[in-house]
């Protein structure tokens, strides 16, 4: 049994599959995806779907919300800034997955799902959170706002409150060198934090164009080139 987690797949569904495979991912694993499911890539539903129909499967899934996620159920209830945000955001590439360009004709099923999402996870020692937390707060774990939009919060980690638990997050877009020196310090020395989001789907942008799994267990990683 190994505990894995994966970064931001941003509709890359052909990308998460290949990943999938190359971890070689079994029904005795636990597997934690932490956001940004949609938006950008081109088969957001198809990642969805990828998700949904491996926990019928049996395997041991655990999902959160990301700011994309978020940005999907608020434009439900808006027709003016959040709509236009979730389109700014990627969400035409979401539409078109689903082969519509209206958020009402999405099946129930899928916002349901969207919907249940919590914002972090603990397993063991690990913390799983899509952006970041916010340590100007007492308890961290209570501001969900931070939890989906927070970026470059490493330095003011709080590490008496967060003692030997480690932060695992997404969110903000890294080029894979830079992840691969946070896994470093977080395995050999006093860093307590590692980003997985090594920007699947900003191929254009140095280093980055690859999604990325950790094993949690021995702080192996796993690169996917995108091939969506």
């Amino acid at each position: 049994m190994a505990l894995y987690a994966i970064g931001d797949i941003h509709g890359c569904n052909r990308t998460f599959q290949a990943l999938l495979n190359k971890i070689q991912l079994s029904k005795s694993d636990e597997l934690v995806l932490i956001g940004d499911y949609i938006d950008r890539g081109p088969d957001s539903k198809g990642v969805l779907d990828t998700i949904l129909d491996k926990r019928q499967e049996g395997y041991t899934i655990h999902c959160l919300r990301g700011n994309h996620e978020q940005i999907f159920l608020d434009a439900f209830t808006s027709v003016t800034f959040t709509l236009q945000l979730f389109h700014r955001a990627g969400g035409k590439a979401t539409l078109e997955s689903f082969g519509t360009n209206n958020l009402q004709d999405i099946d129930a099923y899928y916002l349901d799902f969207i919907n249940s999402l919590p914002h972090f996870l603990e397993i063991g020692r690990f913390i799983f959170v899509h952006a970041g937390l916010n340590f100007d707060e007492p308890n961290p774990l209570k501001d969900q706002d931070a939890m989906l939009w927070e970026r470059y919060w490493h330095a003011s980690i709080n590490y008496e409150w967060l003692g030997d638990r480690i932060i695992i997050h997404g969110h903000t877009p890294i080029p894979k060198q830079e992840h691969q020196g946070m896994v470093t310090l977080t395995k050999n020395g006093p860093d307590r934090a590692i980003n997985l989001d090594t920007g699947c789907v900003y191929e254009d942008r140095p280093g980055m164009g690859e999604l990325t799994a950790i094993n949690l267990d021995s702080f192996d990683c796993f690169f996917q080139e995108n091939i969506d």
